[in-house]
């Protein structure tokens, strides 16, 4: 008897990866017959497990979904990280998913092996999350879930939108992620009547249903979902813009920015174009000073006068040569 409840169990393991597993394979792993594979298999299916079978070169065992959550087997590295992310998420970081992240912890940290709760206990014990200035906008966790479900099956969505004077209006879009920057969720989505890419806040959106018909999915600009939010997103927030000459090669700014910061353009081998911005032009002035090369700015007059005022201090809190 267990023999066969640890086979059972190497047999659920194994059948939890996301694959089909010919019965000639799943044989070999657990070293018995096809017979007792079949047999194990059934089992399974009486405890309430939904194993699929598909014939074919392609076809195999492969476990379903049920009308119910069946248990799950994880390796040690496998119950660590869900651990921590449900102490992530216990700690708010999706408004709504509180109360059920503690309930599933509490589960999990009970059956945890010793070695294992000694780990998340030390990464919690040894961690400190800073708390930050301002509170994050609450994303609801059926909204969250409703649009990522859209995105996965391609579905056109329809919802209401304040515009940037506040005003509501109604986007059908054809959504292809959701983006986690800093403490907001981002929607990026082609818009179907302005015909281009757009970001949402998710904090925004409120859905209306149902879903519209399915899409094919389009090329992000640049291929790359996080850079386009992290770019369109800061430059949407700047108060100040500039476009600076900076005497150096593109590739050599670029490797000490990041899309948050701006966009890089090459004029020639040894100068670029840096398009960039800040809420302040205090913070501008940061950012140039910290690319370590010279540069050229005639624009905005604002930020022109602080690095003049900028220099003339530099040059007063450092004595003259001798």
């Amino acid at each position: 008897m267990l023999d066969t409840s640890a086979r059972l169990l190497r047999l659920l393991s194994l059948l939890q990866t996301p694959r089909a597993w010919p019965g000639s394979e799943l044989a070999e792993r657990l070293g018995v017959s096809g017979r007792t594979v079949r047999n194990d298999i059934d089992r399974l299916r009486e405890l309430g497990y939904p194993v699929d079978a598909a014939r074919g070169a392609g076809g195999g065992y492969r476990l379903g979904a049920g009308a119910a959550m069946p248990p799950l087997l994880l390796d040690d590295e496998e119950a660590v990280a869900v651990t921590i992310a449900l102490r992530t998420a216990a700690r708010g970081a999706v408004p709504g998913t509180e109360e059920t992240s503690l309930r599933a912890l509490a589960k999990l940290e009970q059956v945890l092996p010793s070695r294992l709760r000694r780990r998340v206990r030390t990464l919690q014990a040894y961690t400190v999350a800073v708390p930050a200035d301002r509170p994050a906008p609450a994303v609801s966790a059926d909204v969250l879930t409703a649009l990522v479900s859209a995105c996965r099956d391609r579905e056109r969505l329809r919802f209401d939108y304040p515009d940037h004077a506040g005003s509501p209006t109604r986007r059908v879009v054809e959504p292809h992620r959701a983006v986690n920057w800093g403490r907001r969720w981002y929607l990026v989505a082609w818009d179907v009547e302005r015909e281009d890419w757009r970001t949402f806040r998710v904090d925004r959106i409120r859905p209306r249903t149902p879903t519209g018909p399915r899409f094919a999915p389009r090329e992000v600009p640049g291929g790359d979902f996080a850079a386009y939010v992290s770019g369109r997103v800061s430059g949407a927030a700047w108060r100040h813009h500039a476009r600076v000459t900076v005497r150096a090669r593109a590739t050599a700014v670029i490797e000490r920015i990041n899309p948050a910061v701006g966009t890089v353009e090459a004029i020639d081998a040894d100068s670029c174009t840096l398009v960039t911005g800040a809420d302040t032009v205090q913070t501008l002035a940061v950012h140039l000073g910290m690319l370590d090369f010279d540069f050229d700015v005639t624009g905005p007059a604002e930020l022109v006068a602080h690095l003049r005022r900028l220099a003339g201090r530099y040059s007063r809190s450092t004595p003259a040569p001798q």
